[in-house]
């Protein structure tokens, strides 16, 4: 994929299933498609031809010429960009929640693509995906979406952040280890985390969901990271570990968040708590750890970050 959410012409190929020769064809007799060119020459194709394929791809499904269904592919298209006058974020968040509940994720991808292309990745995570995320919880607690639809989204949402996140560790910041601990899941919430972490000048090292407790100290002691997150959606996720986190907090500057993180599961553990949305945790944990020499220091005489 090429910057700005742009795609090759294969790649738009393999998403719209049109062969290239077709694409071709359509761009040159109807004017379908409106490719830029990359600086080395090659054609870049936008979230917007790709949408116009699919009109088109609709019309000729109900039995239209290609010209009548290029016509009003084109037609519809231009009244969609003529009458849609919602902020980009609004405008996004509604895609986006449109094609992950039809299981469309190509048009998920789309609207991510749009959506970077005009705003912050910061802006993205705070406006968009944190939101959605929430809402989707609540809409499968209450029914409204499938078990399929849940997992579904969370899937493609932790590819693209992941996809994000691709080289967070790298740089001279502070360093956070970051993990759920056994049987915990869900690490959407760690990853925006460490996205955010990761924009205010922190290394990532980014474990993930159902690290066993023995590892991620072993990890820890191997890399001697600055802060130590561990997440869980559930105050069980804690409660059934508690001994072994308890050891953690010895050793390492252990936080703890999620939804299953309160004051007295931080006091049982002897780790500090990071009691808000994984953005203001972020802000919370670069505000309140140490320099990285003086923790390096102070981790050499005993653990780092008690609870007064």
């Amino acid at each position: 994929m090429a910057a700005s959410g742009h795609l090759r012409i294969g790649e738009l190929s393999r998403r719209t299933e049109v062969s290239r020769e077709l694409l071709r064809a359509w761009e040159r007799r109807y004017g379908l498609l409106r490719p830029t060119r990359s600086e080395g020459g090659f054609r870049l194709y936008s979230p917007e031809d790709e949408r116009r394929i699919k009109l088109m791809q609709a019309h000729l499904e109900r039995g239209l010429s290609a010209a009548e269904a290029a016509r009003l592919a084109l037609a519809e298209d231009a009244e969609a960009a003529s009458v849609d006058t919602a902020p980009p974020l609004q405008r996004g968040a509604r895609d986006l929640r449109a094609a992950l509940d039809a299981l469309d994720e190509s048009a998920a991808h789309a609207a991510i693509d749009r959506l970077l292309a005009e705003v912050s990745v910061a802006s993205v995570l705070r406006e968009v995906i944190l939101p959605y995320l929430r809402a989707l919880g609540e809409r499968w607690a209450g029914g409204e979406v499938t078990v399929g639809q849940e997992h579904f989204a969370s899937n493609v949402l932790r590819g693209r952040l992941l996809g994000l996140a691709r080289g967070w560790d790298q740089g001279v910041g502070p360093r956070a280890l970051l993990a759920c601990p056994p049987r915990e899941l869900h690490d959407l919430g760690l990853i925006v985390f460490g996205l955010a972490l990761r924009g205010r000048g922190w290394r990532i090292t980014f474990l993930g969901a159902d690290t066993p407790l023995d590892t991620l100290a072993a990890t820890a002691g191997s890399l001697q990271p600055d802060a130590v997150v561990l997440t869980a959606s559930t105050p069980e996720g804690f409660a059934s570990n508690r001994d072994a986190i308890r050891r953690l907090a010895r050793t390492v500057p252990l936080w703890i968040a999620g939804g299953g993180a309160t004051s007295e599961t931080a006091q049982e553990a002897g780790a500090q708590l990071l009691d808000a949305d994984p953005l203001g945790a972020a802000d919370r944990l670069a505000a309140r750890a140490p320099h990285p020499a003086d923790a390096r220091l102070s981790h050499r005489r005993g653990p780092l970050l008690r609870p007064p």
